[in-house]
């Protein structure tokens, strides 16, 4: 008997959290899909375009509670294709930008498996987009890192916060609600000024978007007083004045033609 031909997956980014924002590309593949693996932050609208009969295989993690570990992820990616199944791996964000499609790749060509990597909106870009904050102008910054705030304790490879408060213009920190004391902190060490504009989006790009401006100086109470929860992104630097210039601009075209 001719042994089966293994499937194919594709590690495919799902965008920030609006369904509409993902690509054409991707949601085509979820059209042909025998097996959808989704994460919690990938809209579940999605999973109405699956064909019928395909399955449905929820793994998302939350913090401090993960439906499925990673190493038990990639081997059922591995078992899966070798069923000779066409495998989504549905992630919000980008698959690479802190989704682990890197770990999940290099599983895959370990075991010969062809894989696909779809990207998506990352949420840097599209929820500070939705929020009204460009990452880059002209006049307020250059350069922009993505930072993720889960790695600010007891990590091998610490974040280095005193090179980061100088040398990028814009930082958008994923991950960080739980450590925004911990990473103003550490920022304002290394030299950070404490009026630097901050601002929290939570949910972005959702019909239960939030967006909470302040500064380092009193962002954290801020956000406590707002009761703000994950997922949310955090943007520090001068282009978040930005927000408030267009929404200035907003209410006075609202006036003139009112």
């Amino acid at each position: 008997m001719r042994k089966k031909a293994a499937g194919k997956v594709y590690i495919v980014g799902a965008g920030p959290g609006d369904p509409e924002l993902i690509t054409v590309k991707a949601m085509r593949r979820i059209q042909l899909a025998d097996l959808i693996m989704y994460d919690r932050l990938a809209s579940e609208e999605l999973l109405r375009y699956a064909r019928d009969g395909a399955e449905l295989l929820y793994c998302g993690k939350a913090p401090g509670a993960h439906a499925m570990p990673q190493q038990l992820i990639n081997e059922a990616l591995v078992r899966y294709a070798l069923e000779g199944k066409t495998v989504v791996r549905l992630k919000g964000g980008d698959p690479f930008v802190f989704g682990r499609g890197g770990e999940e790749a290099l599983e895959l060509a370990a075991w010969g498996i062809e894989y696909e990597i779809i990207p998506g909106i990352t949420s840097a870009i599209g929820a500070a987009a939705a929020a009204g904050i460009p990452v880059t102008h002209r006049e307020y910054a250059a350069s922009f890192a993505c930072v993720t705030g889960s790695r600010c304790h007891g990590e091998k490879s610490p974040i280095r916060w005193d090179l980061l408060a100088h040398g990028v213009d814009t930082l958008a920190i994923y991950m960080g609600v739980s450590q925004l004391p911990a990473i103003r902190e550490e920022l304002l060490k290394h030299g950070k000024a404490a009026s630097t504009p901050v601002a929290l989006i939570e949910r972005g790009t959702t019909a239960k978007q939030r967006t909470i401006t302040g500064t380092l100086a009193d962002i954290h109470t801020l956000a406590v007083t707002m009761k703000l929860s994950n997922p949310a992104l955090i943007i520090i630097g001068e282009v978040v004045r930005i927000r408030e210039q267009l929404m200035q601009a907003e209410q006075q075209a609202i006036a003139l033609i009112g």
